[in-house]
């Protein structure tokens, strides 16, 4: 009985954790995105300049965020803003849009 409880509370433990670290990335990487200026053309649920983030993962959420990286630094819209921005920001600005 024991065992069952401790495996639960550990379970539940892990589960807090990795809540509180994906809300911790997701706030880090829309701030990104809106410190790299994303949002002057994106939003998350409605197409303005560019497509909306939710298409924008849905499209690329089986390629992963180095896909979605590589696309970004391709598109010439994105260059200036992608050369400001470090390459682990991006990631985490392709990790939070695959999220959603």
């Amino acid at each position: 009985m024991n065992r069952i409880a401790i495996t639960i509370a550990a379970g539940i433990a892990v589960a807090l954790f990795q809540t509180t670290a994906y809300s911790q990335d997701a706030k880090k990487g829309a701030a990104l995105a809106k410190q790299s200026t994303c949002l002057n053309c994106h939003t998350v649920d409605a197409k303005k300049v560019g497509p909306a983030f939710k298409d924008v993962a849905k499209k690329f959420k089986s390629a992963g965020a180095d896909k979605l990286v590589a696309e970004m630094k391709a598109k010439p819209v994105h260059q200036a803003a992608a050369k400001a921005t470090k390459d682990a920001d991006l990631k985490t600005i392709a990790n939070w849009i695959l999220s959603l």
